[in-house]
């Protein structure tokens, strides 16, 4: 009677093992992991391209020097800021990380706006082929933050749901921060249009 027993309690411990959602914490937390490591190997890239890109632009547009060193120093601000599995679970070093990537994709914003000005660049072939590599990275880099989106938001509804909310505090399972727009306020007003003057 006590072996039966004890093997009762056993298959009712694995049970409620089982639908305590651990195993699945395990999985979406790799998931997210894994979605965030494509979001940096994309930022990566981005930067490895820059060097090349600025190079060609200096050969152009030499007198552009401010907007040139403002790239050169928001690259070297976005490849300094260290990328730990602690930023994943820290609100305010996440937000800075994305402040790093924005401050670097304004500055290409610049770059390419001062790009307009020089025809004989716009026509140089390995000026489009990096113009044409950096635009494709910034597709990737979107891709892969909304991977990472939705791989958090998974992951951030499982521990906030019941019963799995439980296991989430019972082993210290956090809801993660996501990636948000710097101007929400700014862009949730549409633009206004006016064709008359």
């Amino acid at each position: 009677m006590k072996s039966w027993t004890k093997w009762l309690t056993i298959a009712m411990f694995a049970t409620l093992l089982g639908g305590c959602g651990y195993n699945d914490f395990q999985d979406k937390d790799e998931r997210v992991k894994a979605a965030w490591g494509e979001v940096v190997n994309q930022y990566q890239r981005r930067a490895d391209l820059i060097p090349n890109l600025v190079n060609t632009v200096k050969g152009y547009a030499s007198h552009e020097r401010e907007t040139l060193e403002a790239v050169t120093r928001a690259r070297a601000a976005a490849t300094s800021f260290q990328i730990t599995p602690e930023v994943l679970n820290n609100p305010e070093a996440f937000q800075k990380f994305q402040q790093v990537q924005g401050e670097l994709s304004s500055a290409l914003s610049r770059l390419m706006a001062v790009s307009e000005n020089y025809p004989n660049l716009k026509a140089d072939t390995s000026f489009r082929d990096l113009q044409s590599q950096l635009e494709g990275t910034e597709n990737r880099i979107t891709v892969a933050r909304q991977r990472y989106i939705q791989s958090v938001r998974e992951y951030n509804v499982l521990a906030r749901s019941f019963p799995t909310n439980l296991t989430a505090m019972l082993f210290n399972y956090e809801v993660r921060p996501s990636f948000t727009v710097e101007n929400e306020k700014a862009i949730s007003n549409a633009p206004a249009v006016n064709f008359g003057k």
